[in-house]
C-alpha cells in the first residue's frame, strides 16, 4: 500500500510552527509522507496545495484563536476545488467549547493541546482504513465501594426507591456485589470479602464512595488493542470475567484524570 500523504498547514497569521513540526515528524515516524506548507497560508492556498500534492488528509494547526473562522474556510476551499473528499483535522490552542461548532462545519476531528501525537497518527490510519471507533454504548453501571451491603441497602431501597435485582459474589475480585437497576444502567454496591480485596484497599485509603464507572462496549478485545497502540495506561491488558459472566477490563485512573473506568462486554447470547 502507498504511504498516507498528509498536508500540515498553519492558516492565518500564526508566527510559530514548533507544534506543527513536532506533529509532522511524529506522522513521518509512522510511515506517512508529510508536506508542510509553512506559516501564514490562506485557506485557498492550503486547499490548492492539498489538491496539487494529492494528499489524503489535511491537518491544520492554529494558535492565534482564529480557528473558528479559518478551519471552516479551508473546508469550503477544498469543496470549491472539488476536493471535499479530503478530510480536514485540526489542533492547537482550541477551547473545548469550540469543538462542536468546528465539527458541524465539516472538520472531521479536533485534537486539543493535550492530545498525544500517537493518538493523531492512529486516528489518521483508522480513518484511511475506514475504521471507526464507536463510542461506548452506555454507562453500564456505577460501582460504589461500601463496608457492608446490608448496612447500605436501606438508603437505596427505601430512600431512593430502587429495587434490589440480585447479589452476587465475584471470587476473582474478592468482592460481593449488589445490583440495582436504574433506567438502562445499574448502581452496584461493592463489598470486600477479604482484606486483600482491591475494594478493601480502596476503602482503607479513600473511604466509602464512588469507585468506578463502567462503560459497555461491543468488542472489548479490539478496544483494548487500540488503547495499547495509543499508549493508554491500562490495569488489564486483556479482559477477565466479571459479574454476570461479562468480560471486563480496567483503564488506569491516570489515563482519565483520576477516574477509574471499567470496560465491560456483556455475555453474548446463544
Amino acid at each position: 500500500m502507498k504511504p498516507i500523504r498528509v498536508l500540515i498547514a498553519k492558516p492565518g497569521l500564526d508566527g510559530h510552527d514548533r507544534g506543527a513540526l513536532i506533529i509532522a515528524q511524529a506522522l513521518r515516524d509512522h510511515g506517512m509522507e508529510v508536506i508542510y506548507t509553512g506559516l501564514r497560508q490562506s485557506p485557498v492556498q492550503i486547499a490548492r496545495a492539498a489538491v496539487q500534492e494529492d494528499v489524503d488528509v489535511v491537518g491544520l494547526s492554529s494558535l492565534s484563536g482564529a480557528h473558528k473562522s479559518l478551519f471552516p474556510k479551508v473546508v469550503e476551499a477544498l469543496a470549491a476545488e472539488q476536493a471535499e473528499d479530503i478530510p480536514v483535522i485540526g489542533g492547537g490552542v482550541i477551547p473545548a467549547e469550540d469543538i462542536p461548532f468546528l465539527e458541524e462545519k465539516g472538520v472531521a476531528k479536533i485534537f486539543t493541546s493535550g492530545s498525544p501525537t500517537e493518538a493523531i497518527a492512529i486516528y489518521i490510519k483508522q480513518m484511511m482504513n475506514h475504521e471507526t471507533r464507536a463510542a461506548p454504548k452506555k454507562v453500564a453501571h456505577i460501582g460504589i465501594a461500601v463496608q457492608s451491603i446490608d448496612m447500605t441497602l436501606p438508603f437505596y431501597q427505601n430512600t431512593l426507591g430502587l429495587t434490589l435485582e440480585a447479589v452476587e459474589e465475584v471470587k476473582s475480585e474478592k468482592v460481593k456485589v449488589a445490583f440495582f437497576t436504574i433506567g438502562e444502567s445499574r448502581i452496584e454496591l461493592l463489598e470486600p470479602t477479604s482484606d486483600d480485596s482491591p475494594i478493601h484497599q480502596y476503602i482503607t485509603k479513600k473511604g466509602e464512595g464512588v469507585h468506578h464507572i463502567a462503560l459497555e462496549v461491543d468488542d472489548i478485545h479490539e478496544r483494548l488493542k487500540q488503547y495499547r497502540e495509543e499508549g493508554i495506561s491500562l490495569i488489564h491488558d486483556a479482559p477477565k470475567e466479571g459479574a454476570h459472566q461479562t468480560q471486563i477490563a480496567f483503564l488506569h485512573p491516570k489515563a482519565a484524570n483520576g477516574v477509574l473506568y471499567e470496560l465491560c462486554q456483556p455475555k453474548q447470547e446463544d
